[in-house]
């Protein structure tokens, strides 16, 4: 019997993605383990499921014969505390690397999300001003190529710079070049202390606040149809650093030092059509009011011109909607990605608009997947 015959199981009714459901749903424990049931499904296609906190996003799967669990690949294979890395297995929780003793894996991720799937879809939060995305903080990565194949690149060293680096071509690839089972990770100290700033201002506050405070870890921008927005910095730091800190940019923004976020932070707007919106930081206050003038109810990293902008399906045409907030992106020297939309919205919207580089893209999709059989037509240009 293969590693197929012995690991999958008939998929159940929650087992779809964006809509299209699965015939078999396998989980395999180890890396060996996940070589062998990739090997054994040559002839299938293929969709990969941490969490499943993204699943739903992108366009859905041209075909779908099997989903590839990792809730069992799970584990800290190494914490080097000296050295600042660990190894974690592709479906550990982020919430766990979130206490590891004394030191963090500075990713935010929504409650539920695995080291694996954060890393396909190179996600980030608020803290990605300070310590960059999964792009940044991945130093070593071993992957299941699509012919079963183990490949390994990177190390446990954060300046390593033997070979090619295929930790950055995997991450943010969405499971079309292969199946993610370890990661290693850079880590930094937890910080000693932590405090939130909040203040009611225009988002063009957030240039002036970065100049004067280049060391803030996080500014968030929080704004609603009909309302001013609101700004929120995250300090962190030595007790007395960020006490100090606090105070000057409180007094700058005209606001208020909190222990706790707001309830936005890090959140994803409401709406079932979300965006993904990104450009320079002097444009940022255009790309809000953009967003906000069509409806749309906006979070983001102000300080690193990443937003996000939430509307409902039913109260306009969205596809009109997405093509406002895609030209104000592009004006804005970035892009406009939609991650959600209602499965009746969904398939006549173009998702992921124009991307440079796309035949590029392509034969490095065919080289490592010549029957397109990993997650196809998930990624840029139906890839």
């Amino acid at each position: 019997m293969s590693a197929l015959d012995d690991l999958a199981v008939p998929a159940g009714d929650d087992d779809h993605v964006a809509g299209v459901p699965a015939r078999l749903v396998a989980a395999p424990a180890d890396t060996a383990q996940a070589a062998a049931l990739v090997a054994a499904a040559r002839d299938l296609h293929v969709v990969i499921r941490g969490g499943g906190t993204k699943l739903h996003w992108g366009p859905p799967p041209r075909a779908l014969d099997l989903i590839i669990d990792t809730r069992r690949l799970t584990g800290v294979v190494e914490h080097a505390a000296g050295d600042l890395i660990t190894v974690v297995r592709a479906g550990t929780p982020m919430s766990r690397l979130h206490r590891l003793p004394g030191q963090q894996l500075a990713l935010d991720a929504p409650n539920g999300a695995t080291a694996g799937g954060t890393v396909a879809a190179n996600a980030s939060g608020p803290r990605r001003l300070r310590y960059g995305t999964a792009r940044d903080l991945l130093i070593g990565i071993t992957v299941i190529r699509p012919d079963g194949v183990v490949t390994r690149s990177g190390g446990k060293v954060v300046k390593n710079v033997a070979g090619y680096d295929l930790g950055k071509l995997y991450t943010g690839a969405f499971g079309t070049l292969g199946l993610i089972t370890e990661c290693v990770f850079r880590l930094h100290p937890e910080p000693a202390a932590h405090s939130f700033v909040r203040a009611k201002a225009p988002p063009g506050q957030a240039a002036r606040v970065l100049a004067a405070q280049p060391a803030a870890s996080a500014l968030e921008v929080h704004a609603v149809p009909g309302a001013d927005p609101e700004l929120a910095v995250l300090l962190e730091g030595t007790p007395a650093g960020v006490r100090d800190r606090s105070a000057e940019m409180a007094r700058l923004l005209d606001g208020e030092v909190s222990a706790d976020p707001p309830p936005w932070w890090g959140a994803m707007p409401p709406g079932d059509v979300t965006v993904k919106l990104t450009g320079v930081l002097s444009q940022v206050p255009a790309l809000v009011a953009t967003a906000v003038g069509a409806g749309a109810t906006v979070s983001g990293s102000a300080g690193a011109g990443v937003l996000h902008a939430g509307f409902p399906a039913d109260g306009g045409d969205p596809h009109a909607r997405v093509a406002l907030l895609r030209a104000a992106a592009v004006r804005a020297g970035g892009h406009a990605v939609v991650l959600t939309a209602p499965d009746g919205v969904r398939p006549a919207l173009d998702m992921w608009g124009p991307v440079p580089g796309l035949a590029l893209m392509r034969r490095v999709k065919d080289r490592f997947d010549p029957g397109h059989r990993f997650a196809p037509g998930r990624f840029v240009g139906g890839i």
